[in-house]
């Protein structure tokens, strides 16, 4: 129960005043025959679900639902926990912004509001786009000034008096501690190691030897297991049975 809940996706949710000038039946209508989305009428709200991928267990992992009412249009969304929350939001509202256009003669949705939220998540977005690129970049040039002066160090303590033997091997030990994190710093990221998959799976007839792709680009097989895991639950795999 406790791995279920470490696992499971937080919601999130957020509306816009809206108009309708057609019946829901009508609205429904014109979007039922789009693949990704399921229609229902239930009382005075439509509802239109969208499951964009579903874990391993086969439960919805990545889903939004829209409802739409008079005076109302909302929309509830799954954000998986080791997801951005302002990048999740900025994917959901793209994908309702079409949904939206396709109904606009039907349903009208308060304009204003919509993009007062855009504005806000895209602000958002970009001024963390901003800051942690900064950082990453601030944290390697400092590792890696550190790293060239204590190698320096090293060198010149070694060349000019051999009795501080105790001394040098105290600062290889640093180095070598510098370059381990030097070398975290440029592992592969997620997404480079899902385009890593990809091009695997075209080479190699859709199949993966774990072991074999671990081998060949240098990471451990846990990790790769990792990567193949998050790809099945964005939906970027699916597993044969």
């Amino acid at each position: 129960m406790a791995e279920d809940s470490a696992t499971t996706p937080k919601m999130e949710r957020i509306s816009f005043p809206a108009k309708l000038s057609a019946s829901l039946e009508s609205i429904m209508q014109e979007v039922q025959n789009l693949p990704t989305l399921v229609a229902d009428i239930e009382g005075d709200v439509l509802t239109l679900v969208s499951v964009e991928s579903r874990n391993i267990k086969k439960m919805p992992y990545l889903f939004y639902i829209m409802e739409i009412k008079e005076g109302e249009f909302s929309v509830s969304y799954s954000i998986p926990l080791d997801t951005s929350e302002t990048m999740r939001r900025a994917v959901i509202l793209k994908n309702v912004s079409s949904i939206i256009a396709l109904i606009s003669d039907k349903c009208s949705v308060d304009q204003g509001k919509m993009l007062q939220y855009i504005d806000s998540t895209l602000d958002v977005l970009l001024k963390g786009l901003s800051q942690q690129y900064s950082a990453i970049f601030n944290q390697y040039n400092t590792t890696l000034s550190e790293y060239r002066s204590l190698k320096r160090l090293n060198l010149e303590l070694s060349a000019s008096n051999r009795n501080l033997t105790v001394q040098a091997e105290q600062l290889t030990e640093e180095n070598r501690k510098m370059a381990d994190e030097l070398k975290k710093l440029q592992k592969y990221s997620d997404e480079s190691l899902m385009i890593m998959v990809q091009d695997w799976l075209e080479v190699h007839d859709n199949t993966i030897d774990v072991n074999e792709f671990a081998k060949t680009y240098g990471i451990n097989a846990p990790r790769a297991e990792e990567i193949l895991d998050k790809m099945v639950s964005l939906g970027y795999l699916e597993l044969k049975s």
